[in-house]
């Protein structure tokens, strides 16, 4: 059960900043900027280390209040992208 003042936060809009960093807007109106270079760097499968290519990590879009790349390839729980930690 849940209560009438619980709020969910999802993302309402991603616009690209430079390298690999996001200026996301959530829906209580926060903005944030996200670095996702550290962990594109760190990633050694290759259905994600595909998004270190430009093209495809400028290939975002934001689904359902989601940030996601490709048919949910990469996509990151929206309370980390929240805290700038992922």
């Amino acid at each position: 059960m849940t209560s009438k003042n619980t709020k969910y936060i999802d993302v309402e809009a991603a616009d690209y900043a430079s390298g690999y960093k996001l200026c996301l807007t959530f829906s209580d109106g926060t903005k944030r900027i996200v670095d996702f270079e550290p962990f594109l760097r760190r990633a050694t499968h290759p259905d994600l280390a595909k998004y270190r290519s430009m093209r495809r990590f400028k290939s975002f879009q934001v689904h359902d209040g989601n940030l996601m790349w490709g048919d949910y390839e990469m996509i990151f729980p929206v309370m980390d992208l929240y805290s700038g930690e992922i």
